[in-house]
Order: structure tokens, then sequence, then C-alpha cells
């Protein structure tokens, strides 16, 4: 069920290693929120171009993570929390490229939800 959307910018594409990004947060917030692992869906979107700040050189990666509703403010901290950790330590330094790390964790209506696996 955890929906998972991530941009970064294509500076960055040889220096945030996506893929273990991903295994990683699967297998960490599984267990936070009682989701099998199987469960999580994380896609990437590469930023061609974007302007952050003054428009000096800089780069983000931001992190969108879906949760179907009925969690507490405290478990989406939480979340928030290890899910942007997890960002940083798959993410190496760009030489003279600051990069921001951002991350929202979100409500999925659970009413409006729906998954079929064929």
């Amino acid at each position: 069920m955890p929906q998972i959307t991530v941009e970064y910018s294509a500076e960055l594409s040889e220096a945030f290693d996506r893929r273990a990004f991903a295994l990683a947060l699967h297998r960490t917030v599984g267990p936070l929120v009682s989701a099998e692992v199987a469960a999580f869906k994380t896609r990437f979107r590469q930023i061609e171009e974007s302007v952050i700040g003054d428009g000096s050189p800089a780069a983000m990666i931001h992190v969108r993570v879906g949760l179907l509703t009925g969690r507490s403010v405290e478990l989406k901290q939480e979340v928030g929390q290890v899910s942007i950790g997890i960002a940083r330590d798959h993410l190496k330094p760009v030489e003279g490229l600051p990069t921001q790390v951002t991350l929202e964790v979100y409500d999925m209506d659970r009413e409006q939800y729906q998954k079929v696996v064929l």
C-alpha cells in the first residue's frame, strides 16, 4: 500500500543510489506501518531542470510517502524522519553542489484506494 514518489535533480543521477534507497526504505518502514514489503511501490522521477533559492547551483531530492488514512501524527513523523535519514544514507556528496533533501508523508483515502494484482 505505501505509494512513494521520489523526484531528484538530474545532477544526482550518479550520486543517488535509488534502488538501494528504495529497498532499504521498504524494509525499514514496512514494520512501522504494518505493511508487507511486497506492498510498497516506489517510483523515481528525474528532474531535468529546477531553480532553488536564488538560482545558485543546487540540487534536490523530494520524497512523498503515501499511507492509508488512520495513522497517528507521531507515526507519520517517525516514518518521515526514518525515510529522510535513509535518503541521506544513499546520497554521495557532489562537489560544489549543495543538495536539499525534503520529504512529506501524506494520507491516502482508505475508502478510495484500490489495488488489484494480476
